[in-house]
């Protein structure tokens, strides 16, 4: 597989993974706060408030993971973009 097609298809897991967790934690954070009610588990749209914590823990987890490759992909570029930016133009 080429640089090209990898860049493309992390970048696009990225923005899924960015929005799962942005969606899931939304939910945890506006719809399922602290707390479970007495005599039954927190629910929004029938999923369980462990279920949306799992989506929410394991899609961040695979972020962080995209990111690093998203680096290490870029990483030339980095590295020649820094080296311009601290190099003095005299």
């Amino acid at each position: 597989m080429n640089k090209n097609k990898l860049n493309y298809i992390v970048d696009i897991l990225m923005v899924l993974f960015s929005l799962i967790v942005a969606v899931s934690g939304l939910i945890i954070f506006f719809f399922l706060p602290e707390g479970v009610r007495q005599g039954g588990y927190q629910e929004f749209m029938g999923i369980t408030k462990k279920v949306f914590w799992g989506w929410h823990n394991w899609s961040g987890i695979i972020l962080i993971l995209l990111i690093v490759l998203h680096f290490i992909i870029h990483w030339n570029w980095l590295a020649i973009n820094t080296k311009n930016l601290f190099e003095s133009k005299d």
